[in-house]
C-alpha cells in the first residue's frame, strides 16, 4: 500500500491571490505565530507588460485571463460579453487599467443603512488610508505610508486643459481630488502606479515584499476544487496542482478571496448555495443559501468617439520610433507617456437634477480606443480620434451566475442583465448626450471634426437606446454575488462570515451589496484590509468627516 500522509495544516487558508487575497496574506502574517497558505490558480506575475503603466491590455494574454464570457444577454440582442478576469498573482489588479477610485462616501453609508454595521464611510475611510501611499501625502483623506502606491496621471500631451475648460463652460463642478472633500466633478485622475511609472498591483504592493516570511506559503497553479466541511464548519480545502489532488487543513478559518465569480462558484461546488440549483447538478446541498451567485451588479460602459481636425491625438506618440524612445525613458527614468495612463481627465457627475450623488463616470481620453503602434510610410496609419468612456455608476439592473456543471474546471454561467431596468437605460441615454455636449463646447468644439461613434445620424432617444443595446460593454467592476447583509438573500454577515457555516468567510468584491460609484480595485483592497482586522478581532477607529466642513 502507498504510504499515507496527513494533510498539511495552517492557521488560515486563503483561496485566491487577487486584490483582497494578497492583502490578507500580508496582514495576517504580520503575527509571526500565525501560519497562512495562499492558493492561486494562476501563475506568477513575471511578464514585462505587467509592470508597464500603459500595458494594461496584458489581460488579453490567455495565460493571465480566466476567459469568462456571459451567456447571451437578454437585453442586448443576445450578445455574449467578454469578462476578462486576472488569473495570476495579484488577480485583476495585475491586468487592470490601474485607475484609482473609491466611489462616493454615500455608497458606503448606504451599505450601513442596509444592515452592514461597521461598513459606513466613517468605518472604511481609515482602511483606505492605511492601504495607500498617496502622491498628495498624508492628510484627512489619504495615507502616506501604505503599501499601495497612488500617483497622479501626467496629463501633458493629453489635451487636459481643453476638456476641463469645456466642462467649466457647461457648469460642471471642478475638483482636485475625487476622494476628498469634493467627490464630484471634473478633475485629474489617479492611478495605482509608483513614482517610477510601474504598476502597483496588489501582488507588487502587498505580497512580494513579504514572501520571505517563514509563516507564509504561496502556491501558484493551484485550483481549489472544494471546501471541506465537517459538522457545519469549514476545516480545509481540496485543490489540484500539477495534475495532483491535494488536501490542506485550516486550523482556524478558510478565507475565500477568489473574486466575484470564483468565490460563489467554490461555495456552490462545496454544497453551499441555492439548493435546487445544486441538486440539478448532482451536488448535495449542505446549506441552502439562495443569495450565492445572485445580486450580480456591474457598471455598464459605452464609448463616444470624435475625429479631430488636426493630428493632435496621442496616436502621435505611438509612432514606432517615438514609442521605442518612450520605452527607454520609462525603463531608465520612469517618465514619459508609458509611465502613466492615457487619460485626459476624469469626471463623476449627476445626469439630472435631484440625484443625491453622481450616477455617471466619464474617462475622457486623447486617443482612440483601438489605437495601435504604426510605422511611418508603411501601411495605413489610423485616423486621429478622441474618446469618452461613460460608465453607469448606480445600476438598478441585477444579474446572476450559476454553475455550468459540477466540474470545478468548467467556467460558470454568467448573465449580467445590463440595461434590464428602464432607469438604467434612461441614465445611459443621458450619458451619451452629456458626452456630446462636452465635444460640442469650446474649446473642444474647435478641436474635433465629426462624431464617429455613435454618429451624428443617431439622435433620438430610441436611436441612442438601440445603439447602446448593440454596443454596451462592461467596466470590469462586477460585485455582489456573495452579498453582505442581514436579509434572507445575504450570503455573509457584516463580519464576512458565511451564514450557517463556521470557520468560513468571503473577503473580496463579491461581498459588496451594491457596486461603489467608481472603479472597484481600491474598494476591494479596502475590503481585504478590513477583513484582516475582522479575522484578528479588531478594528480601526471610525473617522467621521463632514465633507463640506473638511473642505
Amino acid at each position: 500500500m502507498p504510504e499515507r500522509h496527513d494533510p498539511e495544516r495552517y492557521d488560515y487558508v486563503i483561496v485566491g491571490a487577487g486584490s483582497a487575497g494578497c492583502v490578507l496574506a500580508n496582514r495576517l502574517t504580520e503575527d509571526p505565530d500565525t501560519t497562512v497558505l495562499l492558493l492561486e490558480a494562476g501563475g506568477r506575475d513575471r511578464q514585462f507588460f505587467y509592470r508597464l503603466a500603459l500595458g494594461f491590455h496584458s489581460w488579453r494574454y490567455p495565460e493571465t485571463n480566466w476567459g469568462y464570457v456571459t451567456e447571451p444577454e437578454p437585453h442586448l440582442g443576445g450578445r455574449r460579453i467578454p469578462i476578462p478576469r486576472g488569473r495570476v498573482l495579484g488577480g485583476s489588479s495585475t491586468v487592470n487599467g490601474m485607475l484609482y477610485s473609491r466611489g462616493h462616501p454615500r455608497d458606503y453609508d448606504h451599505w450601513r443603512q442596509m444592515g452592514c454595521e461597521g461598513w459606513g464611510f466613517a468605518d472604511v475611510l481609515p482602511y483606505f488610508r492605511r492601504s495607500e501611499t498617496n502622491w498628495r501625502g498624508e492628510n484627512l483623506w489619504h495615507g502616506g505610508d501604505g503599501p499601495l502606491q497612488v500617483s497622479r496621471i501626467d496629463t501633458r500631451k493629453l489635451l487636459h486643459e481643453p476638456y476641463m475648460e469645456a466642462a467649466q463652460r457647461l457648469g460642471y463642478p471642478i475638483t482636485d481630488d475625487h476622494h476628498g472633500a469634493f467627490p464630484e466633478g471634473f478633475g485629474g485622475g489617479d492611478t495605482t502606479t509608483t513614482r517610477r511609472g510601474r504598476r502597483s498591483s496588489a501582488a507588487q504592493a502587498y505580497l512580494h515584499p513579504v514572501t520571505s516570511r517563514p509563516n507564509l506559503t504561496v502556491r501558484t497553479g493551484a485550483l481549489t476544487t472544494r471546501i471541506q466541511i465537517e459538522n457545519a464548519r469549514a476545516v480545509g480545502v481540496e485543490y489540484r496542482r500539477g495534475g495532483t489532488a491535494e488536501t490542506v487543513r485550516a486550523e482556524r478559518e478558510v478565507l475565500l478571496a477568489g473574486g466575484v465569480y470564483n468565490s460563489p462558484q467554490l461555495l456552490m461546488l462545496s454544497g453551499i448555495g441555492p439548493a435546487d440549483h445544486l441538486r440539478e447538478l448532482g451536488i448535495k446541498p449542505l446549506f441552502d443559501l439562495p443569495g450565492v451567485g445572485a445580486n450580480l451588479s456591474e457598471h455598464a460602459a459605452f464609448w463616444v468617439e470624435y475625429a479631430t481636425r488636426e493630428p493632435i491625438s496621442l496616436l502621435n506618440e505611438l509612432r514606432v520610433d517615438r514609442l521605442a524612445l518612450s520605452l527607454v525613458r520609462w525603463a531608465l527614468f520612469g517618465t514619459g507617456v508609458l509611465a502613466s495612463q492615457c487619460n485626459s481627465c476624469h469626471a463623476e457627475i449627476r445626469s439630472r437634477p435631484g440625484l443625491e450623488q453622481p450616477d455617471l463616470q466619464f474617462y475622457f481620453n486623447p486617443v482612440r480606443a483601438d489605437a495601435k503602434p504604426w510605422f511611418p510610410g508603411i501601411g495605413r496609419r489610423q485616423e486621429h480620434l478622441v474618446t469618452a468612456v461613460g460608465c453607469l455608476l448606480q445600476p438598478a439592473s441585477r444579474g446572476w451566475m450559476k454553475l455550468r456543471s459540477a466540474d470545478p474546471a468548467d467556467p460558470p454561467r454568467i448573465t449580467l442583465n445590463l440595461m434590464a431596468d428602464r432607469r438604467d437605460v434612461d441614465a445611459l441615454i443621458r450619458g451619451v448626450r452629456i458626452a456630446r455636449d462636452v465635444y460640442r463646447t469650446e474649446p473642444m468644439a474647435s478641436l474635433v471634426d465629426r462624431e464617429v461613434r455613435p454618429g451624428a445620424a443617431i439622435e433620438t432617444d430610441e436611436e441612442i437606446e438601440n445603439f447602446l443595446r448593440k454596443t454596451i460593454a462592461t467596466s470590469h467592476h462586477s460585485v455582489g454575488t456573495c452579498a453582505m447583509g442581514i436579509g434572507s438573500h445575504s450570503v455573509v454577515d457584516p463580519k464576512l462570515k458565511v451564514h450557517g457555516i463556521e470557520g468560513l468567510r468571503v473577503c473580496d468584491a463579491s461581498i459588496m451589496p451594491t457596486v461603489p460609484g467608481g472603479n472597484t480595485n481600491a474598494p476591494t483592497i479596502m475590503v481585504g484590509e478590513k477583513a484582516a482586522d475582522l479575522v484578528r478581532g479588531r478594528s480601526l477607529p471610525r473617522d467621521d468627516l463632514d465633507l463640506q466642513a473638511a473642505a
